[in-house]
């Protein structure tokens, strides 16, 4: 027989492992210069990125790996948001935001190979945003209406779609998911 105390201890374990799994990252910053239809047209500064591709395996463990201390100084670096993946040569391609104070700093070297740290240019974006967990179906309906909507407000595409994944495997509710390409923009204020 369940007790009122077992229940509650139940739901009160299952609210804080909710809380502590959907804890706040820091996001890679960015501006929101206009909202057309479905549309969000952004700007975004430069930022420090770590990379890896993958032919077989796990380009997120590679990463992951990094930022847990597996790199030159030993050093932990915070998780941030959002994850870009992406496929490139025929490659999966996988890239983690740095925390911002690496902008200032140099970012530790990663001690594998294939862990590349660059920073990124300063570029306008089309985005758009959709919820659930991501899988190749829905990058590609987004993808289209993304890829549609440029068209129709005659804005002109200048990179490869990129999907943006902003929360962990473990939060159920509220996913945010992204498609984020680069455009030719020029504010028409």
């Amino acid at each position: 027989m369940i007790t009122k105390l077992k229940v509650f201890t139940i739901v009160f374990v299952s609210l804080i492992s909710c809380w502590t799994m959907g804890q706040r990252y820091e996001s890679q910053p960015y501006e929101v210069l206009q909202n057309i239809d479905d549309l969000e047209i952004r700007f975004y500064p430069p930022a420090m990125m770590a990379k890896t591709k993958a032919n077989t395996g796990n380009p997120f463990s590679t990463l992951f790996r990094y930022i847990s201390g597996d790199n030159k100084n030993n050093e932990k670096i915070e998780m941030t948001t959002p994850v870009y993946m992406y496929q490139e040569d025929g490659t999966s391609a996988m890239e983690f935001v740095l925390p911002k104070k690496y902008l200032e700093k140099d970012a530790p070297t990663p001690s594998a190979a294939n862990v590349k740290i660059y920073e990124s240019k300063p570029g306008y974006y089309a985005a758009v945003r959709y919820g659930g967990y991501s899988n190749a179906s829905k990058v590609k309906i987004h993808t289209d209406r993304l890829m549609k909507e440029i068209q129709k407000h005659d804005l002109k595409s200048i990179s490869n779609p990129v999907v943006l994944s902003y929360d962990s495997p473990y939060k159920v509710m509220n996913r945010r998911n992204e498609i984020l390409v680069e455009i030719s923009y020029a504010d028409k204020d």
